[in-house]
């Protein structure tokens, strides 16, 4: 296992190797030890499944009160997987990096507490699988929206393409309007 850095500089790549044979393939997607000498966390209180068809974008979601990490990765199909700096203390306070994730690629994306994140699903469809640091509560949950020109996400989507969002994440706030962090 190894981390490769984002534009975001608490924002990292997990990669591990991919063992494939005509059989299929094996990738071990955590292991404490490693995960602890790599400094990430290890500790995971919930794990999340989702299946979105092409051009779902879900997000851009956070929490507050009991903020979650998320160690995000692609079971089946392939996302544009994004964080965005919610932290108003932070030198990257509104700037956004984004990673393509396909399923058996060896690859996740660890997002800390204290960023907002969302993808985009690029193949017909796809399976995303997440590890979350603390339980999801309801009363925490907040989102940003997902073409605010303040934040500037490029997802690509194709030429005069709108994204299928769910109602809530149509009428989630711009950035200069949500709760952040401090």
């Amino acid at each position: 296992m190894r981390v490769l850095p984002t534009s975001l500089p608490d924002v990292v790549i997990v990669e591990s190797p991919v063992h494939a044979d005509g059989r299929g393939f094996f990738t071990e997607v955590f292991h404490a030890e490693k995960f602890a000498a790599l400094g990430l966390p290890t500790t995971f209180v919930q794990d999340n499944h989702s299946r979105s068809l092409r051009h779902v974008l879900r997000g851009l979601h956070y929490q507050l009160g009991e903020p979650q990490g998320k160690l995000v990765r692609a079971v089946r199909g392939h996302i544009f997987d994004v964080a965005v700096d919610l932290r108003r203390t932070s030198p990257t306070f509104g700037q956004w990096t984004g990673v393509e994730l396909r399923g058996g690629d060896g690859r996740q994306l660890w997002i800390p507490e204290g960023f907002a994140h969302g993808f985009l699903v690029l193949s017909e469809d796809a399976d995303v699988s997440y590890k979350c640091t603390a339980p999801y509560r309801p009363a925490s949950d907040r989102s940003v929206r997902w073409d605010d020109p303040a934040i500037g996400i490029a997802w690509p989507l194709p030429a005069g393409g709108a994204p299928r969002l769910a109602a809530k994440d149509a009428a989630a706030p711009t950035l200069d309007a949500a709760e952040l962090f401090p």
